[in-house]
C-alpha cells in the first residue's frame, strides 16, 4: 500500500519546487476543472462546480438575509451605452471583447461581452425608478462575464468566468455607504466562516479602484506563497452612473434627484483561493463547510462477507446529516481510494474492515492532519460533527498563522525590498498618498498596495517611499 501511495502522489509537483504547476496539477487530477479549445476558458467539471454551487448557496442565503432580490441582465451590451461613463470604458477597455457581425452580416452597433454589467443594469434602473417610495433597490445577479486577460490561470484568471454583481440604487449617500459597507462584511463571513481563510478589510487606493467607483472596499487573502489574493469587493458608485444614465427619482420634497448607487462581487476565483490557500503536496484540502463531499467511506476488503453490508448501513445512518460518499469501487485497490480521496481533499476517511466490524468499531482518519482515531459506531454521528467544526477552525488557525508570519515592517525602501524578496508576503507601511510613489514601489518590486485597512496602526511619520509626511497605513504584496 506504501508503494502505491508514493507513486500515487508523485503525480503531483511539489509545492516547494514550482507552485504554479503544483496548482495546475491539483486542478486538473482532483477533477475540478480541464482546459479547452476556447483560449483561456476552462470546463468546471462537477467536482469543482460542486464547490462553486456551495459558495453560491451560502452566499445567495446571506445576501437574502439582507433584502437582496435575484435578477438577470443581458449578456451584450450595446457600445453607446459602455461609452456613457468615461472612467469606466477607459478601466475596462483592454479586456473587452466584441461581437461585430451576425450570421453574414455586420452589426450597424457593436456589442461586448459583458466584462461587468453597471452600464446596462444602470439603462434599466433609469426605466423603473421614479420615486424616493422605489427605494431602495436592491438585485443581485448570478451570471457569466468575459475578460480577455492576457496570461490565464484556472479559476483564479480565466477569461470566462462565474460570478454574482449586486447592484442597488438609494436615496441618500450615507445609506448607499453603508450598504457598501454592509456586502463586505458579507464577503468577510463568506471567506472566513466557509472557506476557513483569514481576511484583511480595507479600501483600494485611489489608483487601484474599481473604474467608475468613488471609493472600492476589498477583502484581501494571503495564499500559500505568501502572495495576495483579491477575493471580493464592494463599491460605493455615489452618482457617478445615475448622473450619465439619467437615474433620477422623485425625493420626498417632490424635487427631481440623483439616486446613489453600490456594486459588489465574488467570483469562481474563490475555488482557486481554497486550493491555494489550503493545498499541500498530497493535493486538495476542503474545508468541511464548503465541501462537496464532508465524508467518505472506504471499506477494507469488501469482497469479504458483511463489510459492504455494513458499509451500506453506516452510509444510511450518516447520510441525512453529512455530505456523503461510500466508495464501493471493485476495481480499485483500497490503497488507490485512499489517495484518491485524500487528493480530491475530502475533510474525513472512514475505514471499515471486518475486524472493525466485530468490535463496532471504525477508523477515522482527518485530510488536514492525517491524524486517526478508532471510533465506537454508536457515537460516530456525534464525533464527526465536532470533528468537522474542529477541521473548519484548525485550518483557518493555519492560514491565519501564515498570515502572521508573513506579514512585517517597512519603514524604507530597502527594507521593503530585502522583505518582500527574502520572505514574500505582505508589508505594512505609511504611505503618503502619492501615486508616483505606488507607481515606484510597483515598478522596484512588483508588489502593489493591497488595501489600506480599516484597523489603522501608526508606523511612523513618514512615507516608505518619499520620505514625506505620511496620512495612511498601507499593506502591500504580490498578488494573482
Amino acid at each position: 500500500m506504501g508503494k502505491n501511495k508514493d507513486e500515487f502522489v508523485k503525480e503531483i509537483t511539489n509545492i516547494e519546487d514550482d507552485i504554479a504547476q503544483w496548482y495546475t496539477d491539483i486542478v486538473i487530477k482532483a477533477d475540478l476543472a480541464d482546459y479547452t479549445d476556447t483560449k483561456g476558458c476552462i470546463a468546471i467539471k462537477p467536482y469543482g462546480y460542486a464547490i462553486w454551487e456551495n459558495i453560491q448557496k451560502y452566499t445567495d442565503q446571506k445576501f437574502k438575509e439582507t433584502g437582496v432580490e435575484n435578477a438577470y441582465f443581458p449578456l451584450l451590451i450595446p457600445e453607446s451605452l459602455l461609452q456613457k461613463e468615461k472612467d469606466h470604458v477607459e478601466g475596462f477597455a483592454p479586456e473587452v471583447a466584441w461581437v461585430t457581425e451576425a450570421g453574414d452580416k455586420k452589426l450597424e452597433e457593436k456589442y461586448c461581452i459583458r466584462p461587468t454589467s453597471e452600464t446596462i443594469i444602470a439603462t434599466m434602473y433609469s426605466k423603473w425608478l421614479n420615486s424616493w417610495r422605489d427605494l431602495p433597490i436592491l438585485y443581485n445577479q448570478w451570471c457569466n462575464v468575459f475578460r480577455w486577460e492576457m496570461e490565464t490561470r484556472p479559476f483564479l484568471r480565466s477569461r470566462e468566468f462565474l460570478w454574482q454583481e449586486g447592484h442597488t440604487l438609494h436615496e441618500t449617500a450615507e445609506e448607499a455607504r453603508q450598504r457598501t459597507l454592509q456586502m463586505l462584511e458579507v464577503y468577510n463571513d463568506v471567506t472566513e466562516n466557509l472557506l476557513a481563510i483569514p481576511t484583511i478589510k480595507g479600501i483600494k487606493t485611489e489608483k487601484e479602484k474599481f473604474a467608475g467607483a468613488e471609493e472600492t472596499y476589498t477583502i484581501e487573502t494571503m495564499m500559500y506563497d505568501g502572495k495576495a489574493l483579491q477575493s471580493a469587493t464592494s463599491h460605493y458608485f455615489g452618482q457617478n452612473f445615475s448622473k450619465p444614465f439619467e437615474i433620477k427619482f422623485q425625493n420626498r420634497e417632490g424635487k427631481e434627484e440623483y439616486a446613489y448607487q453600490t456594486s459588489w462581487g465574488c467570483s469562481t476565483r474563490l475555488i482557486g483561493a481554497i486550493i491555494m490557500a489550503h493545498g499541500d503536496n498530497r493535493g486538495l484540502k476542503i474545508p468541511p463547510k464548503v465541501a462537496p463531499i464532508q465524508v467518505v467511506i472506504v471499506p477494507i476488503a469488501q469482497h469479504k462477507e458483511g463489510v459492504l453490508e455494513k458499509a451500506n448501513e453506516v452510509f444510511e445512518n450518516l447520510k441525512k446529516s453529512f455530505r456523503i460518499k461510500l466508495d464501493d469501487r471493485d476495481n480499485y485497490s483500497t490503497g488507490y481510494k485512499f489517495n484518491d480521496w485524500e487528493m480530491r481533499g475530502v475533510p474525513v476517511r472512514i475505514e471499515l474492515g471486518p475486524r472493525d466490524i466485530e468490535n463496532g468499531v471504525c477508523v477515522v482518519v482527518r485530510r488536514d492532519t492525517g491524524e486517526k482515531e478508532t471510533v465506537e459506531l454508536s457515537n460516530l454521528n456525534e464525533v464527526l460533527e465536532k470533528l468537522l467544526i474542529d477541521i473548519h477552525n484548525n485550518m483557518y488557525n493555519e492560514c491565519k498563522k501564515r498570515l502572521e508570519e508573513r506579514t512585517t515592517i517597512a519603514h524604507n525602501l530597502e527594507e521593503f525590498e530585502k522583505q518582500i524578496n527574502e520572505k514574500q508576503g505582505f508589508i505594512k507601511t505609511m504611505w503618503c498618498g502619492d501615486v508616483a510613489c505606488e507607481e515606484k514601489i510597483k515598478e522596484l518590486t512588483a508588489a502593489k498596495s493591497r488595501c489600506m485597512p480599516f484597523e489603522q496602526e501608526n508606523l511612523g511619520d513618514t512615507c516608505v517611499c518619499c520620505g514625506k509626511k505620511a496620512t495612511k497605513m498601507v499593506v502591500w504584496g504580490r498578488q494573482y
